[in-house]
C-alpha cells in the first residue's frame, strides 16, 4: 500500500495563511506572533507487524476522518495540522490548538469521532501482540513563552496559524524580537545588484565588531 501525504492543512480563518500562495516561500526572516497561547499536539503510530493489516489499519486510517471533522467546526479549537509519513513505517501529526483544554474536550466527547474510535483501539490494542503502537505527546504553552523563527519558508506551523512579523537580530547576536533586519535587507538588495557576497559579509561582519 502506498500512502502519498496530503497537503499541508491550516484551518485558521486570518490573513495568516493565504492559500493562494501554495507552497511558495516568503523571502526574510520572520517571528510567528506569541501574543496568544497554544497547545501542541503530536501524536503517531508506528507499523510494527506489515502483516496484521487489521489492527494498524484502522489506527492509521482512523485519524484522517477526525482531522476532517475538526476542520470544518471553526469551534473545535484546532487551529492547523500537518500529517507526516515515514520512514517508512511511522505515521505523524503534528496538531496546534487554542488551549489543552479543546483536546481533552475533543478527545473525551462522545458524540465525536475520537471516542468510540479510541475505545476501539483499546480493544485491539490489548490483542494485537504488539502489531501497532501508538503515541502522543501535548504541550501547553502560555503567552509569550515560545518562539517560532523562519527564513524564507512558505507559511507553517504557529506562523501559519499565528501569523507572522519581521524579525531582527538581538544587538548581543544572541535571539531575535520584531523589527525589519537592516543588514538583512540591505544584504539582499545588494546581491540583487550584483555585489560579491563575500566582501558583503566581511564588511557586516566588521561593522559589528566595531558596533557600527
Amino acid at each position: 500500500m502506498r500512502l502519498r501525504p496530503p497537503k499541508l492543512h491550516w484551518t485558521r480563518p486570518s490573513a495568516a495563511f493565504d492559500p493562494r500562495r501554495g507552497d511558495r516561500p516568503e523571502l526574510g526572516r520572520f517571528l510567528a506572533r506569541s501574543d496568544e497561547p497554544v497547545a501542541v499536539l503530536l501524536i503517531g503510530a508506528r507499523v510494527n507487524s506489515w502483516r496484521k493489516l487489521r489492527q494498524w489499519v484502522p489506527t492509521v486510517a482512523g485519524m484522517l476522518p477526525m482531522l476532517r471533522e475538526l476542520s470544518a467546526d471553526p469551534d473545535s479549537g484546532l487551529l492547523g495540522y500537518r500529517v507526516i509519513y515515514g520512514p517508512p513505517r511511522d505515521f505523524m501529526v503534528i496538531q496546534y490548538w487554542r488551549r489543552a483544554g479543546d483536546i481533552r474536550n475533543f478527545s473525551h466527547d462522545p458524540e465525536r469521532t475520537h471516542y468510540p474510535r479510541q475505545e476501539a483501539f483499546v480493544e485491539r490494542f490489548i490483542v494485537s501482540s504488539g502489531a501497532v503502537g501508538i503515541w502522543h505527546e501535548m504541550l501547553s504553552v502560555r503567552p509569550g513563552a515560545y518562539q517560532a523563527l523562519y527564513g524564507d519558508t512558505p507559511r507553517q506551523g504557529l506562523g501559519a496559524v499565528m501569523g507572522v512579523d519581521p524579525a531582527t537580530r538581538n544587538e548581543s547576536g544572541r535571539g531575535y524580537h520584531e523589527g525589519e533586519d537592516p543588514d538583512l535587507v540591505e544584504a539582499r538588495a545588494r546581491v540583487a545588484e550584483g555585489e560579491d557576497a563575500t566582501g558583503l559579509l566581511e564588511e557586516m561582519r566588521e561593522r559589528r565588531k566595531t558596533g557600527a
